[in-house]
């Protein structure tokens, strides 16, 4: 390893590290292998958040100029605000997309970091940016696919940008924050913010606009869903069972999947009794459930189940294994 990337791993990653670390002027091998590990993942976080980010105000833009602003349409959160101000007042949309979302981002450097910060107001500035300089032809005038297609667009741009750390609108961020102070839940928050932009879209535009904007909300949020979570919706499976070794194989070599088995107590009746069982956890996709309660049922139908929707997963064997027949 030559001079150059030394010196640069060692400013932005071994100096960074615990005390000891820092006070060191010089390192062994095992300590530079790691940091350039560690500065290898960084680097490549890096510039796949960028791509993320960069997609994702591409399409947002798309959203706005070739389907939303043509026809004078309404979304909900930070972005409808920026609609709804733009077209009662004639304020240029990129500045009310920087000025509106200012305080959500300070608000967002307080709640969730700076490095989230930093990321959002290169993702807010960007798209203020293109909408400002870039002009898409109009798609088409048809209202209903306006909605949609205005809200998929839009939804896409918001859902790759969250997974490349960022935000495009600073709604969630407040309603992350109130749900903390409220008790309540950060849909909860989300859904009354839009109740209020599609109010007064009602009361100041038309009934007609409000109501398609409810039909871009939909589609943009469900876009979003989509993005972030993927094709495949995953579930956690919890199974409790006095067959758990079949079970247990019927789930390696039938579904392929692999399983985590921890102990337990189960415990039942009016004396307390209990017994040591072996719980099974294993996580399939949503369109292998079904396969899967039927395989333990046929082991055994008193089998305790318990399934919980994941919105992610990460290592182990998350994907389907090749099967030796």
């Amino acid at each position: 390893m030559n001079s150059f990337w030394q010196k640069l791993i060692t400013d932005t990653v071994l100096r960074h590290k615990k005390k000891y670390l820092a006070e060191k002027t010089e390192y062994s091998s095992y300590e530079f292998a790691k940091a350039y590990y560690e500065f290898k993942i960084t680097v490549v976080d890096f510039f796949r958040d960028l791509l993320f980010i960069s997609l994702g105000i591409l399409s947002a833009t798309f959203g706005l100029k070739g389907f939303l602003i043509p026809n004078n349409f309404i979304d909900g959160g930070a972005t409808g605000i920026a609609l709804l101000i733009r077209q009662l007042t004639g304020a240029k949309l990129g500045v009310m997309l920087v000025l509106i979302n200012i305080p959500f981002l300070l608000l967002g450097l307080g709640v969730i970091g700076k490095n989230f910060a930093i990321k959002a107001a290169f993702a807010i500035a960007g798209l203020a940016l293109l909408t400002a300089l870039i002009d898409f032809k109009p798609v088409t005038d048809d209202k209903l696919l306006v909605a949609v297609f205005g809200g998929f667009f839009l939804g896409a741009g918001i859902g790759l940008t969250i997974r490349g750390g960022a935000v495009i609108d600073g709604t969630e961020v407040v309603a992350l924050y109130l749900s903390k102070r409220l008790g309540t839940t950060v849909g909860d928050i989300i859904t009354i913010i839009n109740v209020i932009i599609f109010g007064v879209t009602a009361y100041f535009i038309s009934i007609d606009v409000a109501l398609y904007a409810m039909v871009t909300y939909l589609a943009a949020s469900k876009t979003v869903d989509f993005v972030i979570e993927g094709i495949e919706e995953y579930t956690g499976v919890t199974i409790v069972s006095t067959h758990n070794e079949e079970i247990k194989e019927m789930i390696i070599n039938k579904l392929g999947r692999g399983i985590t088995v921890y102990k337990g107590r189960e415990g039942f009746g009016k004396q307390g009794h209990t017994d040591d069982k072996n719980i099974i956890y294993t996580v399939v996709t949503r369109l292998e459930i079904s396969r899967m309660n039927n395989e333990i049922h046929k082991i055994d139908p008193n089998a305790f189940v318990i399934m919980t929707a994941i919105k992610d997963v990460k290592g182990g064997m998350i994907k389907k294994r090749r099967l030796k027949h």
